[in-house]
């Protein structure tokens, strides 16, 4: 009887939303909750789930596989396999697929959010992007920051947590380290690998990885050192 009533209401929003120009592919498998509020020429893809206090904006795209539960979602975004809980999203903004937004995640007008990315109690400035591969917590990200792949910002010391902050137009490199408290001011850049550990003034390169020696002919004699007896 529950089921059956639960199922009843749940047609019957997704009919008033309907009316009012939300496009549903499958009503049949789109779940969303009474509270829900959707903005006209938005597209829902079946195998979507909308609970709690959820807004959406006007035409964004929420393909199959997004679980958005308490999330202000702004006007022109598309989101791809997100799970979403208590975030603010802006306009023009994509996410995904296979992303995590965790409480108090602010992500701004035209930013990007690409794969395997997790934001938690973190904003993101405008027209940043976090393409794929980076866990972001607890920081503040300015504006047109761009965060390379595989960065990692280390914001739990094993007792407390703590924030760092990114200026605008910051270029982060592939696989670095950002270990909180620490501010990385605007305009700087950080090489690939690094691991930030003090402060970086603007306009600087934050360069912290241990230099590169090559051994000549090691290879040779590995393999002569390992030939299979027979």
């Amino acid at each position: 009887m529950v089921k059956n009533l639960n199922k009843e209401v749940r047609m019957a929003v997704i009919e008033y939303l309907k009316k009012n120009g939300v496009i549903f592919l499958d009503e049949a498998n789109t779940y969303l909750d009474e509270s829900v509020k959707i903005g006209a020429g938005t597209l829902i893809y079946p195998g979507v789930c909308v609970e709690g206090n959820t807004v959406i904006g006007e035409s964004c795209i929420i393909h199959m596989g997004c679980m958005i539960k308490d999330t202000e979602i702004g006007n022109d975004c598309v989101l791809k396999y997100v799970w979403s809980d208590g975030a603010k999203i802006g306009d023009g903004v994509t996410v995904g697929p296979f992303v995590n937004l965790r409480p108090n995640t602010v992500i701004a007008n035209g930013c990007k959010v690409g794969d395997f990315v997790e934001i938690k109690n973190s904003n993101i400035g405008d027209r940043s992007k976090v393409p794929h591969l980076t866990y972001v917590g607890d920081a503040d990200v300015g504006k047109d920051v761009n965060i390379g792949c595989g960065t990692v910002f280390v914001n739990y010391d094993g007792y407390k947590k703590q924030r760092s902050t990114v200026g605008d137009k910051v270029f982060i490199g592939c696989n670095t380290n950002i270990v909180a408290p620490v501010r990385i001011d605007q305009n700087a850049y950080t090489a690939a690998g690094t691991t930030v550990t003090v402060d970086v003034e603007s306009n600087a390169l934050a360069v912290g990885r241990a230099k590169q020696v090559n051994i000549k002919d090691w290879a040779t004699r590995h393999r002569q050192r390992n030939i299979p007896q027979k």
